[in-house]
């Protein structure tokens, strides 16, 4: 394996002079150098881009249909590869690793099938006798992908796949995190076949985000972009594209809350909260960050959680805590606790002075009796910890889970359907899940937030409608 990570750009593998160390969580220590894009590698990429959609955006859907679906093929074919990746460069335990390629696999085969479909237009009736009407879908031109590094294959094939299949060329802007994994990606379609210039991969190092992605947001060609990642970046970034009148497809942070009613199956609610907060150790924007619980099951829900984090996160206690891809998400979250206790909360599992191997190591922490005054209250801590928080009503429930500026996921567990339809209606989020964790993410359903958890809509129809536009035409013909 080479131990520089390339750009791919026009097809061609790219090695700039100016590169980075990644570091791997589990080791500490630097497993590969990536390259770094600088202005005129990111112009060349939009230019590339731009030069190929004009044979790609007329190509035949079938042909799009065979790329993405051997796309499929090849990544399961090459998964060990792509698994190795994604848990030296994010610390991603092997459970995790091999479900983002299943479901990328899913989501690729979920697009190539769909692609027919999404591009028919209609043939609305016109007012004027003689005058017809053609409504039809086109591509937008060249499209702008900047993907995370916590689901390095679900989000960053989502981020390009449904803008290539609806006949739009694509810049994957990958994370300096897992810049490997992002190369991945745009070698796996090569392979399959797509024609050079049509996806472009950049990596950048931090120091020049914001250089690289304006760059790239104000060049004339790019005329679409979409970004899966935090909320402060996402409102700069729809910033700069307000800015240049370009539309934006944004899927941000999230503080999801499950809500535990008392008629709720209390062990499976208990394993569901568990694996909805700590699966990837929390580095997920739907983990569940609050868990409200009706008192008069508390106790017996907390024991039954806190056996469920034993059972399924530290069943070896000898073993090393998981690791946390950036060191700083470790500090963040031991800060939103030390604060939540030094203001009365009280740790329900888990303990803080526990000496872990490195300082991107960290266990599981539940955090009782969490109140408004807390920080770990409102904050997104996108960490292993979540906050515990008594309710005596589904009414209480529905306002502690809105008071949040977040919208993106939940969960409701409760035996009565008809009241998690109600609770789930009640809740400003783009997804509820009721008896099931809150952590759910599907090629056919539309995922994506509300308020300043983003807006527009990954996956299904709704992700490939997000890269089409409208064309209305009209014409007359003889009259009588």
């Amino acid at each position: 394996m080479a131990t520089i990570v390339p750009l791919i750009i026009n097809g061609e593998e790219v090695r700039p002079v100016t590169r980075f160390q990644v570091i791997s969580p589990n080791t500490s220590t630097s497993i590969w150098e990536s390259s770094s894009a600088s202005q005129g590698d990111a112009i060349a990429a939009v230019e590339a881009a731009a030069h190929a959609f004009s044979s790609w955006s007329k190509s035949r859907v079938e042909d799009r249909r065979q790329i993405i679906l051997k796309a499929a093929d090849i990544l399961e074919a090459r998964s060990n590869e792509c698994r190795s990746y994604m848990e030296e460069e994010t610390g991603a335990q092997e459970k995790f690793s091999g479900f983002n390629i299943k479901v990328s696999a899913d989501l690729l085969r979920e697009i190539g099938g769909g692609i027919g479909a999404a591009l028919a237009g209609i043939i609305p009736i016109c007012q004027e006798e003689g005058t017809h009407a053609l409504v039809v879908k086109e591509p937008y031109g060249v499209c702008l992908g900047i993907a995370p590094w916590n689901a390095p294959y679900i989000l960053g094939f989502r981020s390009v796949a449904y803008a290539l299949a609806a006949g739009n060329t694509c810049i994957l802007k990958g994370s300096e995190t897992s810049p490997r994994c992002h190369w991945a990606i745009g070698s796996i379609f090569k392979e399959a076949g797509l024609p050079n210039g049509v996806l472009n991969v950049i990596f950048h190092r931090p120091q020049d985000a914001a250089e690289i992605t304006n760059v790239l947001i104000e060049h004339p060609a790019v005329r679409k972009i979409n970004f899966t990642g935090s909320t402060a970046v996402g409102s700069i970034i729809a910033s700069a594209a307000g800015k240049n009148l370009k539309p934006v497809l944004m899927e941000l942070g999230g503080k999801s809350s499950a809500i535990v009613c008392e008629d709720a199956n209390i062990p499976k609610a208990a394993i569901q909260c568990a694996l909805g907060a700590f699966l990837h150790s929390g580095q997920i924007c739907m983990s569940t960050e609050r868990i409200l619980v009706h008192k008069s099951i508390l106790d017996s829900f907390c024991q039954e959680l806190s056996k469920a984090v034993s059972n399924i996160f530290e069943s070896d206690p000898s073993a090393p805590a998981p690791a946390i891809a950036q060191a700083p998400g470790v500090e963040k979250n031991r800060k939103l606790i030390s604060d939540a206790v030094s203001k009365g909360a009280k740790l329900v599992y888990g303990d803080l002075n526990t000496t872990e191997i490195s300082k991107y190591r960290m266990r599981p922490v539940i955090v009782g009796g969490v109140t408004k005054e807390m920080n770990l209250y409102n904050t997104e801590s996108f960490g292993p910890s979540v906050s515990l928080i008594a309710v005596e009503s589904d009414e209480q429930a529905i306002e502690v889970a809105n008071d949040t500026e977040y919208g993106l996921s939940g969960a409701v567990f409760t035996e009565n359907l008809a009241r998690g339809l109600y609770i789930a209606g009640r809740i400003e989020s783009g997804a509820i899940h009721i008896n099931s964790m809150s952590v759910h993410d599907e090629a056919r359903l539309p995922h994506g937030g509300t308020k300043r958890s983003g807006w527009g809509r990954f996956n299904g129809q709704w992700g490939l409608d997000e890269f089409l536009k409208t064309k209305t035409i009209t014409f007359q013909g003889y009259s009588t």
